[in-house]
């Protein structure tokens, strides 16, 4: 059964924490993008539609699509200049793949250091065709990072303009309060949905609620594993959203996205489609609140059991 959207949808804008950036409160990651098969002048429409409906938030990383997404995307800018001011640009950097666009990298590993973060920060600028990000993250914790030397670079992009904003992704609460001692950072982006609700029940939300800082959320849907995956559980939590989508007449992933939103700490989830109706039903989530019941009842099917 499908549901219409709303007629009057637009997506509503967050900080992510006290003079942190404003950033839309679904915002559309970028990873698969190399996957999408768009012309420029469809990449270029795709944008657009996107800010049209408040979705003015993209999501990147140095190594998305095999160092590709970046360029890709930064050819749109370069075709319509004009998108560049009414957008947020965020990337990540510190993960070295084994790729032939590097042909440098031996063994995939971890670089955070200052020399590195600066080099990527550049490198997506440049790919971009921007002169500066809204937000930075680092993509992963790295065993040998030095608090320290990340605050530091952080300062230099900072002082110098390329980078407005710095953030976590991945991070444990422990790491992320570490280094936010340090320098302020405006966002841990962690993975979270239905299917994997860890950040609910190791601090990670808790701690990132009581600093006032909103997480991301990527992979909001478990991958699409919310709508194919076999195993009884999940199949279970499937037949749940939907008795409650029908029930409210909305589309399930709305509801999903709904419930990702209810959460205090403030969660912007990330899409990762090229399809822009199903951007919408992600943005249609935040225009309504689930009963408490029906919120529960999606935790008790995720977790395959009553709370205590």
């Amino acid at each position: 059964m499908t549901h219409p959207l709303p007629a009057d949808l637009h997506c509503p804008r967050i900080a992510t924490r006290e003079g942190g950036p404003e950033l839309s409160r679904i915002v559309a990651g970028m990873w698969r993008m190399t996957e999408w098969g768009m012309s420029v002048e469809q990449r270029v429409s795709f944008i657009e539609q996107c800010v049209a409906m408040g979705v003015t938030t993209f999501d990147h990383a140095d190594i998305y699509g095999n160092y590709g997404v970046e360029g890709l995307f930064g050819e749109a800018l370069r075709a319509q200049p004009s998108l560049r001011d009414r957008i947020e640009l965020v990337s990540k950097c510190g993960i070295k793949l084994i790729s032939p666009a590097r042909p440098e990298h031996t063994i995939q590993h971890y670089d955070t250091t200052a020399p590195h973060i600066i080099a990527s920060a550049e490198e997506s600028l440049r790919q971009l065709h921007t002169d500066r990000l809204d937000l930075l993250l680092i993509h992963r914790p790295d065993p040998l990072m030095d608090f320290d030397e990340i605050a530091e670079a952080f300062t230099r992009l900072r002082q110098s303009g390329k980078v407005l904003h710095f953030g976590v992704s991945n991070f444990t609460r422990h790491q992320f309060e570490c280094l936010n001692r340090r320098f302020a950072l405006a966002t841990n982006q962690v993975e979270f949905s239905p299917l994997y609700t860890a950040p609910m029940f190791d601090e990670t939300f808790d701690g990132l609620q009581d600093l006032g800082i909103a997480p991301m959320a990527w992979s909001p849907l478990g991958g699409g594993r919310l709508f194919n995956a076999g195993d009884a559980g999940a199949e279970n939590l499937r037949l749940v959203i939907k008795e409650i989508a029908d029930r409210l007449q909305r589309p399930f992933a709305s509801v999903v996205f709904a419930w990702i939103m209810q959460l205090p700490s403030r969660p912007l989830p990330l899409t990762g489609t090229g399809r822009l109706e199903a951007i919408k039903v992600a943005v249609a989530g935040a225009g309504f609140t689930l009963a408490r019941e029906d919120w529960f009842r999606i935790l008790r099917a995720a977790r395959g059991h009553e709370v205590a």
